[in-house]
């Protein structure tokens, strides 16, 4: 089982969750979150006085998949994220040890 978490930006949220749900994955968990990388920020101007927004809006995808369907989970986020321009995002993927559904107390690929 794997953890991928990725950042994107936030107009690709409904695009990146419906081309998921389209491949098969059940579950994802989305957080507003801010952060800049190679982007580094912009200038804005707010009642005369000129600012630095240094950390841009950005949303944070998690979802745990099984390993059959990892490689095709990174692949559609990668494409369906892109917007060909600075700032897109990335998508980190780790190794999930074990995974329990509360509920029931399913665990591993079931619990997924």
């Amino acid at each position: 089982m794997k953890l991928i978490t990725t950042i994107i930006k936030p107009f690709k949220l409904d695009d990146v969750r419906e081309a998921l749900s389209e491949i098969g994955v059940t579950g994802v968990t989305a957080t507003e979150v801010k952060g800049f990388g190679r982007q580094k920020g912009h200038t804005e101007l707010y009642r005369g006085a000129e600012y630095i927004v240094d950390f841009l809006p950005k949303v944070k995808l998690e979802l745990a998949v099984d390993d059959s369907i990892c490689e095709q989970a990174v692949e559609t986020i990668a494409k369906v994220a892109n917007t060909g321009k600075i700032g897109d995002g990335k998508i980190f993927v780790q190794s999930l040890e074990q995974v329990i559904r509360i509920r029931t107390g399913e665990t591993g690929s079931d619990a997924i």
